[in-house]
């Protein structure tokens, strides 16, 4: 018995759910359910941004950001030590980009390699990674995404 993912039965019950709706379209509502779905735009956003750290407001911080369809990953990363670090998804570098950001997860302030999700987070509606002192109400640095 041949099995099939959770794609291929949704396309199989998107094609029966069609086929049972009385649309006269010789037939061919697999492959159109297939084609419509691949076509969408979050689909075919499939691109990466990248982005190096920068040490703001005083602090030292550096590394680089990549943000993609699953998630922020962290590389050669270091900051300043603080009692609360987070990292988030903003559109600026200032406290009210970050209030209005995505917080992502805590970030470890000695660790090199980290990933976090994006946990439902549009990421192509943000344009930078923010490394953020929640405690102190202070930007540490940030990664201007490209």
């Amino acid at each position: 018995m041949r099995k099939i993912g959770f794609a291929g039965a949704a396309l199989v019950a998107i094609s029966f759910t069609l086929t049972a709706c009385g649309g006269s379209d010789n037939g061919d509502s697999t492959s159109k359910a297939a084609a419509s779905m691949s076509a969408s735009p979050q689909a075919a956003k499939a691109a990466d941004s990248t982005g190096m750290f920068a040490g703001l407001n005083g602090k030292k911080v550096s590394g680089s950001a990549q943000v993609s369809g699953s998630g922020v990953t962290l590389s050669g990363f270091s900051s300043d030590e603080g009692p609360d670090l987070h990292v988030y998804l903003t559109n600026g570098t200032d406290e009210a980009a970050v209030s209005a950001g995505k917080e992502i997860g805590a970030v470890k302030f000695d660790k090199a390699s980290q990933m976090f999700a994006l946990n439902g987070a549009d990421a192509a509606a943000y344009s930078t990674v923010v490394i953020h002192c929640d405690k102190a109400k202070a930007v540490f640095g940030a990664a201007k995404l490209s």
